[in-house]
């Protein structure tokens, strides 16, 4: 097996931490596997103590359990737990956009356009990956314009406890075709200086992909949130 490469960071402990969180929110682990700290160090090519530790931030980010004499173990989110982390998310990015200055500067404007590129990319080729990759890195960008660092980290704490079901949402051809159009009309609200309506389309638009995404969950059942990221498991978008 090839070896992970860690990401760039301070320290090992920090690698180490950066990589289990990354793979944890992309969905290389199912819901209640076993983290092994010993077999983590094998894999990574590190000692144990940079593995504990970083475990032990990944259970105060809430994605895994500390279970006392049993383990490590990913995080199991119930339905009730995605749409209480969406319905964070939604404030988050309301207070976001309501809070933005009415005008945005030239390079705030090219990054949207940018990212707003980079999801029609996606949504054109069909490559819902692609498209969650953008979606979130446009999310993101609504939470930094308001320049709040306090509200940006909190903000990337609570999106990594969802990140991994996002692709859910998009299963349904109608819903992706209408995903697209509600970016569209996000950035086209606050090119034009519209930051309440940004704000009430982009509510909208959350509100709709926790619905879809809790009732695909829920037909689904718990045994088919496995691996959200392997396209082939999900087969052609339903018309």
């Amino acid at each position: 097996m090839e070896l992970p490469k860690l990401p760039i960071a301070n320290t090992i402990r920090d690698q180490v931490y950066q990589l289990l969180k990354d793979e944890i929110c992309d969905g290389r682990y199912e819901p209640g596997y076993w983290l092994q700290e010993k077999e983590l160090a094998q894999r990574l090519k590190v000692s144990r103590s940079p593995v504990r530790e970083a475990l032990r931030q990944l259970s105060r980010d809430g994605l895994v359990r500390d279970i006392p004499n049993k383990g490590v173990f990913v995080r199991e989110f119930t339905i009730r737990d995605i749409e209480d982390v969406f319905d964070l998310r939604i404030m988050m990015e309301s207070f976001a956009l309501l809070h933005l200055r009415r005008e945005l500067l030239r390079e705030e404007k090219e990054r949207l356009l940018e990212l707003l590129g980079q999801i029609e990319k996606g949504y054109s080729a069909g490559d819902r990956k692609a498209y969650i990759g953008a979606d979130i890195q446009f999310h993101h960008h609504l939470i930094q314009l308001c320049g709040n660092e306090f509200l940006v980290k909190a903000y990337s704490d609570v999106y990594s406890m969802i990140k991994q079901f996002c692709i859910y949402s998009l299963i349904d051809l109608a819903r992706f075709n209408n995903s697209m159009a509600e970016h569209r009309q996000i950035v086209h609200s606050l090119l034009t200086g519209q930051g309440e309506e940004a704000e009430k389309i982009n509510r909208l638009h959350l509100e709709l992909t926790k619905s879809k995404l809790t009732e695909v969950l829920k037909a689904r059942g718990a045994a088919g949130w496995a691996a959200p990221y392997a396209e082939e498991e999900h087969g052609p978008l339903q018309k």
